[in-house]
Order: C-alpha cells, then structure tokens, then sequence
C-alpha cells in the first residue's frame, strides 16, 4: 500500500503592507524658516535684512551768478546791436548826404528900454537880428514851437523872447529879428556892476537860444531834436535910445535828444 503522503497546503505569499505613514505627503513645518518658536510656543517673526541708508541728495536751486551772467550777455548783445544799427545809419546819413551843422550870428542889437525903477527892479526890452544860415545842399531845417531866446549878463536874465517858427531849406540864409522883453528884481547890485563894466567899453552878454528842429532828409522828417544855441557878445554900452555896438561875437551849436 502506497504510502500516504501527506500534502501540506502552501499558503500564498503574504505581500506586504504598504507604509501608510511614507505614503502621507510632507506637510508645511509648524514654524517658518528662519524663525524661532517663542516661549509662548507661537514662532516669532524673523528679523529683517540690515538694508543701509543712503541721504537724500536734493538738487541744488540755479545760482544767482549763472542769472547775473545771462542778464549782462544779452544786455551786451542788445547794446551792440544798437550801436551797429545806429553805426550803420550814420554812415549812410554822412555819406549819402553830407551833413554840416548850421550857422549862426549875432548881427544886431538895440535897446527900447532900460530903465531902473522905484522898486529897485530892472526892466528891459531888446530887438536882436539873428542871422541862421543851413549850408546843407540835401538837409532842411525845420524850426518849431516852444522855443526860447534869453540875453544873460552875469548869471542873471535880462530879457527873454521866442524864436520864430519857420522851415529853413537848402543853402539858404535867414536874418531874424527877435523883440525880448524882461524884468529883474532887486537890481541895485546889478546896475552897479553894469555901471561899472560899461566904463571899460565892453559889457559882456550871453545869449541862449533852445529851439526844437526837425531835420528833413529828403522827403524823411526824422523825430523832434532840441539843440542849443549860444551866443558871447560884447557890446560897448547897455542903454536905451543909443547905438549899441557889437565889438565880438561868437556862436557855438549844440544837439541834444
């Protein structure tokens, strides 16, 4: 008899369990990086990084020099340009018309009155003949109003009158005769002084003319100037009724704007 073999079961292969605790995924640590967990056992926050402080550099407000500076470069750019153009302009006046000054003299004088008075005051009356002459070939002259004539002896006014409103052209000459009329007050002095200059022969005189012109270039007016005339005289005597006789006289002329 066959002997009974005894099969023992095979058990299966046991397959093992997997490791639930690998297969969790990591979490977040409780505490951030960086920081420390307090006593209280919350973290605390990490400090900041030390970050350097750099100042402030503000700009600087424009210097008061670089603004003295521009105002005197274009104040010297505006005068040169004014002294070209005005450069300019005369070279064309003196060249295309040949400008001279005028010419005056003192002709004539005669005394109407010149009489001391009671109140110790000096009155005067004067004719003047006044010869103008314009030797330009291509300039008018043209005389306008408010103008003034005086007769000045020592300092003081005698008589004063108004030059005549006239237009003077090429090359012409024109005598004029000019009635001045004045008083002085307190005179005493003054009569003493002329008594005595008039002993010598000569008493000397100023006459002052400021008369406003128009210089006419062609058919050009330029703008109103107001040039001054003066005139020395010497006379031989300052009394009414006789001749008065001019021994020197000299004119000079003067523009001013």
């Amino acid at each position: 008899m066959a002997d009974h073999q005894r099969i023992h079961p095979v058990p299966d292969p046991v397959e093992p369990k997997p490791d639930i605790e690998s297969q969790q995924k990591p979490t977040a640590p409780l505490v951030p990086r960086g920081s420390s967990r307090s006593e209280n056992g919350h973290p605390t926050q990490p400090h900041p990084p030390f970050q350097r402080t750099i100042p402030v550099q503000y700009s600087k407000p424009p210097k008061r020099k670089n603004w003295c500076r521009r105002c005197l470069c274009c104040t010297l750019c505006v005068i040169l340009t004014l002294v070209i153009i005005i450069g300019a302009l005369a070279a064309i006046v003196y060249f295309g018309f040949d400008p001279k000054l005028p010419k005056y003299s003192v002709d004539g004088m005669t005394i109407t009155q010149f009489s001391y008075n009671t109140d110790n005051s000096l009155s005067a009356q004067f004719n003047v003949n006044i010869t103008a002459r314009n030797p330009n070939t291509k300039i008018g002259i043209s005389y306008e109003g408010g103008s003034k004539l005086t007769v000045i002896y020592m300092g003081t006014v005698l008589c004063e009158g108004s030059w005549p409103k006239f237009y003077q052209g090429h090359r012409n000459t024109t005598v004029l005769n000019v009635p001045l009329t004045g008083q002085t007050q307190d005179a005493t002095g003054l009569l003493s002084s002329l008594q005595a200059q008039q002993q010598t022969g000569t008493v000397p005189l100023v006459l002052r003319a400021k008369v406003p012109v128009r210089i006419k270039l062609g058919k050009l007016k330029l703008p109103k100037w107001k040039p001054i005339v003066r005139c020395r005289v010497n006379v031989n005597t300052l009394s009414a009724d006789n001749v008065i006789r001019i021994t020197d006289s000299s004119c000079s002329f003067k523009f001013k704007l």
